[in-house]
Parts: C-alpha cells; sequence; structure tokens
C-alpha cells in the first residue's frame, strides 16, 4: 500500500472533469473564460474605484473591497488549471499543485461563508443603529475582523484537509471532478471515511450554518428598523444596500449548503460538478453586477474611474503624438 502511495504521489492526479462530454468541453471553456475575464474586470473595479473615491473610505466599501479581492483569488485558483484542462487532452495536475489547490480552494471558500456574516453586522450595526455606526465600527475592529475572517478560514482548511489528505488511496489518483476538492478527495479513499465526512459537516455547521444564523438574526432586526422608517426613500435605500448582499448571501449559501452538509454528499456526481461550476466561478462574475446596479454611490465611482481612465488615455495618445 505504501509503494502504491508513493508511486500516486509521483505521478499527480489526474481531473476527469467533464472528459466524458468532449463536445460539452469545448462549449465549458469558452465559456469559463468569459466569466473569468467578468471576475477580473468588474472585481478589478470595484477595488479601484472604491480606493479612489474618497466617499467610499466606509466600513461597507471596506468590506466590499475585500469581497471582490478575495474572488479575484478564489477564481483564480482554480479557472487556469482548468482550463488547461479543459483546452487539451492531458488533464493531469501535480501532487503538489493539487494539494495546494485542496487547502486555497478550502481557504477562500470557509472565507466568503464568513466574510458575508460580518458584511451584515455592517449593515445591521448602519441600519439599527445608524448614531453610533462610525463609533462602532471603527476602522481598528474592521480590520480585526478581517484578520479573524481569514485565520479561523484558514485553521478550518488546514484540519479538513490535512484529516483528507492522511486518508490511505491505495494508489487511486482519478479525481472525479475538474478541481481538487474536499468531497471528490474523500471519495479516492479507500478505506471508511465516516469520521472524516463527519468532521466536514461538523465544521460545515460552524462555518456554514453558524455565520448564516448570525446573517439571518441581523436580516430580522434590519426588516424591523427598516419598516419603523418614515421616510420612503430611507426605506428604499436600505432595501436597495442590503438586498444586494441578500442576494449574493442567497446565491451563495444555497449552493454550498446543498454541497456540503449532506452526510455522505448525496448529490449526484454531475449535478456536484455543475454545482460547483456556479458558485466558484459564475457567483464570483455575478457579484460586481449584484452590488453595482442596486448602488447609486458604486456607479458614480465607477463613471469617475472610467473619466479618469478616459482621460489617462488621451494624454498618453497627445503625448506620444
Amino acid at each position: 500500500m505504501t509503494d502504491q502511495s508513493n508511486y500516486s504521489s509521483l505521478r499527480g492526479f489526474i481531473l476527469l472533469g467533464f472528459s466524458d462530454h468532449p463536445k460539452l468541453e469545448m462549449a465549458l471553456s469558452g465559456v469559463v473564460t468569459i466569466f473569468y475575464l467578468i471576475t477580473l474586470v468588474g472585481n478589478t473595479a470595484i477595488i479601484l474605484a472604491s480606493l479612489l473615491d474618497s466617499h467610499l473610505h466606509t466600513p461597507m466599501y471596506f468590506f466590499l473591497r475585500n469581497l471582490s479581492f478575495l474572488d479575484l483569488c478564489f477564481t483564480t485558483s482554480i479557472i487556469p488549471q482548468m482550463l488547461v484542462n479543459l483546452w487539451g487532452p492531458d488533464k493531469s495536475i501535480s501532487h503538489v499543485g493539487c494539494i495546494i489547490q485542496l487547502y486555497v480552494y478550502m481557504w477562500f471558500g470557509s472565507i466568503e461563508c464568513l466574510l458575508l456574516a460580518v458584511m451584515s453586522y455592517d449593515r445591521f450595526t448602519a441600519i439599527c443603529k445608524p448614531l453610533h455606526y462610525l463609533v462602532i465600527m471603527t476602522p481598528q475592529l474592521c480590520l480585526r475582523m478581517i484578520i479573524m475572517v481569514w485565520g479561523i478560514s484558514l485553521a478550518n482548511s488546514v484540519v479538513l484537509c490535512t484529516l483528507t489528505l492522511n486518508l490511505p488511496r491505495c494508489g487511486n489518483n482519478l479525481l472525479d471532478h475538474f478541481l481538487c476538492e474536499l468531497p471528490a478527495m474523500i471519495k479516492l479513499a479507500c478505506t471508511d471515511t465516516t469520521t472524516v465526512e463527519m468532521s466536514v459537516f461538523a465544521l460545515g455547521i460552524v462555518i456554514v450554518l453558524a455565520p448564516l444564523m448570525l446573517i439571518l438574526i441581523s436580516y430580522g432586526y434590519i426588516a424591523q428598523a427598516v419598516l419603523r422608517m418614515k421616510s420612503k426613500a430611507g426605506q428604499q435605500k436600505a432595501v436597495n444596500t442590503c438586498g444586494s448582499h441578500l442576494t449574493v448571501v442567497s446565491i451563495f449559501y444555497g449552493t454550498i449548503i446543498y454541497m456540503y452538509l449532506q452526510p455522505g454528499n448525496s448529490a449526484s456526481k454531475d449535478q456536484g460538478k455543475f454545482l460547483t461550476l456556479f458558485y466558484t466561478i459564475i457567483t464570483p462574475s455575478l457579484n460586481p453586477l449584484i452590488y453595482t446596479l442596486r448602488n447609486k454611490d458604486m456607479k458614480d465611482a465607477l463613471r469617475k474611474l472610467m473619466r479618469l481612465e478616459h482621460i489617462s488615455t488621451k494624454l498618453k495618445m497627445n503625448w506620444k503624438s
């Protein structure tokens, strides 16, 4: 068994992905490339616009910048390798590359769960305690919350991924997925995986369900505060701001809960792949659209950014001529 495991380590892993459907692979490569470009452009624009516009130097946009940066890292840890496997006959990934992707993917996914909960607390404070908002949400507190989110998520990734990688695989290296993902790695084990699956389920409750409960409680209080508002304009602004966040929460948490909070991972293999594809590739590209379409301040900041780019381009052209 040891020799087989060593051999598996040397030759890496084969990502089967969608290789059963060659025509689908060709179409997917185009779709994934388009959504990746949208993710890169959209999230980079949000980061730059919110940094350059002094009106957006608030806790809300600080967390939004972190979400955009996270989405950039999340997709970049997956898509380049995925496109290489989709474009050609080689479906392999090195052993080290697979391990790194597994840890990073779990780390970033956990961060997003916790970060969405932190953002809901920010919205709760802004709407339910507006007079004390800046006193409560100080830059120091915001930074500590972000550090805590990244730290807890890293610990979760280290525990779950290490438990999974310590399972004997008996030389199995065919991953029935397009990335090195936890449930797919667990299925390679040639031993009873009940303990690891229950650990995934238990920590999933902490990382996924606990933040979701905090989000729901926060929005319960927010709904009461909005209903008590006498100003229709104030109500509309609160609904627009919170509606964007709720939309992102619904899309992200819906797929995550279905994928990870089922003992035994009862989702079918193709269904699981498409759900993973949705929340790792499509959702990060939708986030910039969701947050900008309903947010006047962000729209104004993006217009300013575009004007700055236009002026910069004209200056360069004039200088060259």
